[in-house]
């Protein structure tokens, strides 16, 4: 019988946004790839130091026991086989239990995400992130200089998410957008009591609920919702988690108000967001993915 991983939650991540390759990238960037093999192939015994995504993934992976695979880790990368071995040992060196990986020398890699079931996709690449959200698998842009998730939590996984564009569709940002912030409340507050439509991170956060659920886990799973909306406009968002039956352990509403320092405060294992300015504003202080829309024209 086939081996399969239906029932597991499936990350696939590349090897920038798990391991610091920054070097290396500079070396491929300012030379060409024969280089940049050359240079990971004599690295082969020298472990990668921890990227934006390791405490992510570190402490997702700690939810298997010998009992129950409950997440898979896939490598989905950019970079060739040869620098795929320093990849998988680097993740060795780690204890990191990642046996699974695609390196496509240059190609788009997000093709295996359907093959793979991914209930999650990081890479450092914009096209492949906007690639991955387009065929339904939530997806963000690491921002690999992110500060390194704080080590005041071993036995909490926290992840924050903002809301429009990211948990909820894009429903209300579009308002927000081409009418302005009044038109915005007026839209949200009239719409009160009817749930939003789907984002494209709300299976995610499903799949951690039920993760949460799970008897005495090693790791507690923490989540938090951190938007711009404030009140009135806080209402519809609360209510559209209850009709999903997902709860959050934290709300921050900060009507337009840096993300930054607030992040800072909740200390998550890695912060999901639409707006790019928030993004850079969150990985002052911790490790922070961009939830890439559609390229404009």
């Amino acid at each position: 019988m086939a081996t399969s991983l239906d029932g597991q939650l499936v990350v696939a991540i590349s090897s920038r946004a798990l391991f610091d390759f920054e070097e290396e990238n500079r070396v491929f960037e300012t030379a060409d790839d024969q280089h940049y093999m050359q240079l990971q192939l004599a690295r082969l015994d020298e472990p990668a130091k921890p990227g934006v995504a390791f405490s992510l993934v570190q402490k997702l992976l700690s939810f298997n026991d010998s009992d129950q695979q409950r997440v898979e880790v896939v490598i989905l990368s950019r970079n060739d086989p040869v620098s795929g071995m320093r990849v998988f040992r680097s993740a060795q060196h780690y204890g990191l239990p990642i046996s699974r990986g695609s390196f496509t020398r240059g190609r788009e890699p997000w093709r295996y995400l359907k093959p793979l079931g991914a209930n999650l996709f990081l890479s450092a690449h914009l096209s492949d992130v906007r690639a991955a959200l387009a065929a339904g698998v939530p997806a963000a842009q690491v921002y690999p200089d992110s500060a390194r998730a704080s080590q005041a939590h071993p036995d909490e996984l926290r992840i924050a998410f903002d809301g429009d564009a990211v948990l909820f569709s894009d429903e209300a940002e579009r308002v927000f957008q081409s009418e302005g912030l009044q038109a915005f409340v007026s839209h949200e507050t009239a719409r009160a009591a009817t749930p939003l439509p789907d984002g494209p991170f709300k299976p995610l956060l499903a799949a951690l609920h039920r993760m949460q659920q799970m008897a005495k886990p090693r790791v507690h799973i923490r989540t938090a919702l951190v938007t711009a909306r404030s009140a009135p406009a806080h209402e519809r968002a609360i209510r559209t988690l209850m009709s999903w039956d997902i709860g959050v352990d934290e709300a921050i509403f900060l009507g337009g108000l840096n993300k930054g320092p607030f992040l800072r405060e909740f200390e998550p294992d890695f912060f999901f967001d639409d707006q790019t300015g928030h993004v850079r504003s969150a990985a002052d202080h911790v490790p922070a993915g961009h939830v890439a829309g559609p390229e404009t024209p």
